[in-house]
C-alpha cells in the first residue's frame, strides 16, 4: 500500500482524509458485525453475559443495524452487539423454548 504523505497536505485535505478513514472504519466494522450477526437465526437461542451480571438466554427475535433484538424467558428485551452472542447449549441444562404462535385477539 502507497505511504501518503501528510505533511504535504493542507488543513482541508487532513480535514477531507480524517472523514474518509472514519467513514470506512465504520463500514468495515459494520460490516463485521452484519457477518457475525448472520451467523445466527431469527429464533434461535442465544445466550450474552452483561457486564456484572450472570448469563441471560433468549431468542432471537431481530436483526436491527447494529444489534439483534433477544427476547427472554421472563419477557424482557435486550439489543444485543452481535460479538457478544453465542449459541445457547441444551447440553447445559437450558430448556428448549415454546415457540407457539398465539394468534392477536380481533377487535
Amino acid at each position: 500500500m502507497p505511504r501518503i504523505d501528510i505533511d504535504q497536505l493542507t488543513e482541508n485535505d487532513l480535514i477531507d482524509l480524517n472523514r474518509r478513514i472514519v467513514e470506512r472504519l465504520r463500514f468495515l466494522h459494520q460490516m463485521k458485525a452484519h457477518s457475525r450477526m448472520l451467523e445466527f437465526r431469527i429464533g434461535e437461542q442465544v445466550s450474552f453475559r452483561p457486564d456484572g451480571r450472570e448469563v441471560i438466554t433468549g431468542i432471537l427475535t431481530r436483526y436491527n443495524k447494529k444489534t439483534v433484538t433477544v427476547i427472554t424467558d421472563t419477557g424482557h428485551q435486550w439489543n444485543v452487539a452481535p460479538a457478544f452472542l453465542q449459541r445457547a447449549e441444551e447440553s447445559k441444562g437450558l430448556k428448549k423454548p415454546d415457540l407457539r404462535v398465539i394468534p392477536k385477539p380481533e377487535k
